[in-house]
């Protein structure tokens, strides 16, 4: 019993934090067809931000959503800075590749010499432990179980219920269109940069309370995010939702099974294997962009 509730809590636990990691990078993508390679870095300015207002003072119920809101703002600059001038050229993916990856280390230097290279902790969302199906588990990782699906499905409807959401998706599937009929593409891109923006701050502080904060912390989620992004298929953002779950569950399988160092050589393998199959993504629906 004990084998099994280990096996479905650390499946459960690694995939919420795979799905919040993905899901801005898959956003950005779908919206405007570009990889924001300084995603993990984003995640890792969110924990620091989160960590410097509960160091000012404010409680971690306040001080975590304007972390948040914050890094919206960063995000929205980021597209303004090194995206939106780019937009139109041919060789659009490769160069913000390079801008992106050069944004990331410009902020990483500056977290480094802002905060120092001493490691950091922001506080769990929840205190205490709990014990589940004879395990033993932190209040942290249930929260973060729990109010993954809650922002991803709050995610959900707002690309599928309001004005906004459509308007994203319509350019998401036609930016000609989009133009045509009025929408002001550009303010919609620096949106969709908001929000993965916000979601990658919300990634770093589920990571920032469960281990130790440090400013090169954002290279591994990045890896995992693109991991699950092409692998669940980056024509939508459920694909690599789907995915995030998927991944958490086979690594929680191989790490209890064959150890934490056979785990990424066995992830890789399933990767090629999936993409040998089916090129676009195990759960990919069309060979376009699109929300759905």
């Amino acid at each position: 019993m004990n084998t099994v509730a280990d096996i479905l809590f650390g499946g459960l636990f690694q995939g919420s934090l795979y799905a919040m990691m993905a899901v801005g990078l898959a956003l950005v993508w779908t919206t405007i067809g570009v990889f924001n390679f300084s995603h993990g870095v984003l995640m890792m300015l969110g924990a620091y931000v989160a960590w410097q207002l509960v160091a000012l003072g404010l409680p971690p119920f306040a001080a975590f959503p304007l972390a948040v809101v914050l890094m919206a703002g960063v995000g929205w600059l980021l597209q303004a800075t090194v995206v939106r001038p780019l937009i139109g050229r041919a060789n659009l993916v490769l160069v913000v590749v390079i801008t992106t990856l050069a944004a990331g280390s410009l902020i990483e230097n500056g977290v480094l010499v802002t905060w120092g290279p001493r490691s950091k902790q922001v506080p769990p969302l929840l205190e205490g432990n709990a014990m589940i199906g004879g395990i033993g588990v932190s209040m942290h990782q249930i929260a973060i179980i729990v109010i993954t699906p809650i922002i991803l499905g709050a995610l959900w409807l707002f690309l599928s219920r309001t004005r906004l959401g459509l308007a994203l998706r319509a350019v998401a599937q036609n930016e000609d269109a989009s133009r045509l009929v009025g929408l002001n593409v550009t303010a919609l891109y620096a949106l969709a940069f908001g929000i993965a923006a916000a979601l990658a701050a919300l990634a770093g502080i589920f990571l920032g309370g469960y281990r130790f904060m440090t400013p090169v912390m954002g290279a591994d989620p990045l890896l995992k995010a693109l991991i699950v992004v092409v692998f669940g298929g980056i024509s939508s953002i459920s694909g690599p939702i789907f995915a995030a779950y998927v991944i958490g569950f086979f690594e929680a399988i191989c790490s209890y099974y064959f150890g934490l160092y056979w785990t990424p050589a066995l992830l890789f393998a399933a990767l090629i294997l999936t993409l040998m199959i089916r090129p676009e993504g195990l759960f990919s629906t069309s060979s376009g962009r699109g929300l759905a």
